[in-house]
């Protein structure tokens, strides 16, 4: 994937690959200067350089974090992705974690991520988000 125009899906798609790579410094980059953080239900973090700050931790702590995803859906700027993960925080077995799925919430500003949200899987959100013909899990 080249690294110029393609619209808000190829933006969000790259900052996956930035998170999969453990390129912070990629993702940074790839972040608004008043870019949000929203995990679930925790406080979000905002500000590009505390975000980043905060991916260069994870990426520490967690190298083979990776991010599948299965299905993309884009309405204006926002990109939502269904997916899963694998080398999480959650200490899994990789087949075990592959069978939980997520859904991630991209805001994208031009060729810049403004907001990254992490929504849990449920019916009422695949709805939301269009991602309700997709089916449950990979």
């Amino acid at each position: 994937m080249n690294d110029h125009g393609g619209g808000p899906a190829v933006v969000a798609l790259r900052f996956v690959e930035r998170i999969n790579q453990a390129d912070a410094a990629g993702l940074e980059a790839l972040m608004t200067e008043d870019h949000v953080l929203r995990v679930f239900d925790e406080p979000p973090q905002r500000g590009r350089l505390a975000v980043a700050e905060g991916w260069r931790g994870y990426a520490r702590a967690f190298p083979a974090y990776t991010i599948y995803p299965h299905r993309v859906a884009v309405r204006g700027n926002q990109v939502t992705i269904l997916g899963h993960t694998t080398g999480s925080h959650l200490g899994l077995p990789d087949e075990e974690e592959s069978k939980l799925t997520l859904i991630w919430v991209a805001h994208v500003e031009g060729e810049r991520v403004a907001s990254w949200s992490l929504v849990e899987d449920t019916p009422a959100h695949r709805r939301a988000y269009a991602l309700d013909s997709a089916g449950r899990g990979p």
